[in-house]
């Protein structure tokens, strides 16, 4: 077998075992695993199987392509879908039985245009915006939403929900606050002749504030072993990337490596190249503050990270060309982890894992 290239390795029993965490910690609620921008980059349709043996009850995903592709792959699971452009024909999603979001009477209206030529009661979930200004209606304009939804023929309010802005900041007062708001527009809905379920609780508010799990947590991050608050959880992660020694070799003192000559040897050494760069992943911004798990040890990185490939300073070591070099993992042996990429580049680590899906980076499943 040859050695990987390119290689992001997902272990789905380390996802199971998240997802049947997560659900125990909320017991009086339902779990939604999301699984959008193609599972975090894991892979939506393996992901969501295996979230749903683990029990999850439902599926988020961002849009309605998305929710179409797990129904196309087999999954009967409850599916949220909440964010599309005006003109989007929900029809198909009415008759996959696919739930959908309104933020505005214009979205109710488009829904329940596609719940006529479906012939079928479309189930929606009127979103309110609490405080993130993203998506969901603006309180003021709330009122007129749901009164319009009760009296809307061929749609059901199933639920309303909102999305949390500083959940990630433990104690941060704007939680309280977007709680507040968001119960007031459970009143205002109740009064309107609505019976909705409830939904706020991201992965960090799940994790911190049982008080507003409610009906339905929807975890995202956190399904993928990944922890987004500074409190203890038992999660593993799901993903390593992984590619191998392409070739090795030795360079006297003095000596440069890659563009620029940003790195110098201070000494004669052992190269390993490795045949992985930005487009695969690799964030250049790495160039220099990066290591790699080879030959049971981290080794730093040398040089400015390029397109195709990397450069490891082994000192006295010399790999064999074949060799596994891992690039982020669970950090179990003391490899890098997805977190210490992010930190290093001032990012989070949602966007490292979702960048991994990449027309060169294999997908491999155990």
């Amino acid at each position: 077998m040859a050695a990987p290239r390119a290689e992001v390795v997902i272990d789905l029993d380390n996802l199971r075992h998240n997802v049947a965490h997560l659900d125990a910690l909320a017991p009086g609620a339902g779990t939604m695993a999301v699984v959008k921008a193609d599972g975090y980059g894991h892979g939506a349709v393996e992901v969501a199987r295996a979230a749903v043996q683990a029990g999850a009850a439902w599926l988020g995903s961002c849009s309605l392509d998305e929710a179409l592709r797990l129904r196309a792959a087999g999954l009967t699971a409850p599916i949220l879908a909440w964010l599309d452009p005006p003109g989007t024909d929900y029809a198909p999603g009415v008759e996959q039985g696919i739930d959908l979001s309104a933020s505005s009477p214009r979205q109710l209206d488009d829904i329940a245009d596609a719940a006529t030529r479906a012939g079928r009661t479309a189930r929606v979930h009127l979103k309110v915006d609490t405080g993130l200004s993203r998506g969901g209606c603006p309180p003021a304009d709330w009122p007129e939403l749901v009164e319009k939804a009760a009296r809307t023929p061929n749609v059901r309010v199933h639920a309303v929900w909102s999305h949390l802005a500083v959940a990630d900041e433990v104690g941060h007062p704007g939680t309280d606050a977007q709680a507040a708001r968001f119960d007031d527009a459970f009143r205002e809905a109740r009064a309107a002749g609505l019976d909705p379920l409830r939904h706020l609780a991201n992965s960090a508010a799940l994790l911190t504030r049982s008080d507003l799990h409610f009906d339905l947590v929807r975890p995202g991050i956190a399904v993928y072993g990944l922890n987004p608050v500074p409190v203890p959880a038992d999660l593993r992660p799901v993903m390593t990337f992984r590619s191998s020694v392409a070739l090795t070799k030795r360079i006297a003192v003095g000596e440069s490596v890659s563009y620029g000559m940003t790195w110098t040897a201070k000494s004669d050494t052992t190269l390993a190249l490795v045949p992985v760069g930005y487009a695969d992943g690799v964030p250049r911004a790495l160039s220099n503050r990066m290591h790699v798990w080879l030959g049971g040890r981290r080794r730093p990185v040398v040089g400015r990270v390029c397109m195709d490939q990397v450069v490891v300073d082994c000192g006295d070591d010399r790999p064999a060309e074949g060799d596994e070099v891992v690039l982020f993992g669970a950090g179990e042996r003391g490899e890098p982890t997805v977190r210490e990429w992010a930190d290093t580049t001032g990012t989070i680590d949602y966007e490292i894992v979702t960048g991994m899906y990449r027309p060169r980076v294999t997908r491999v499943y155990r």
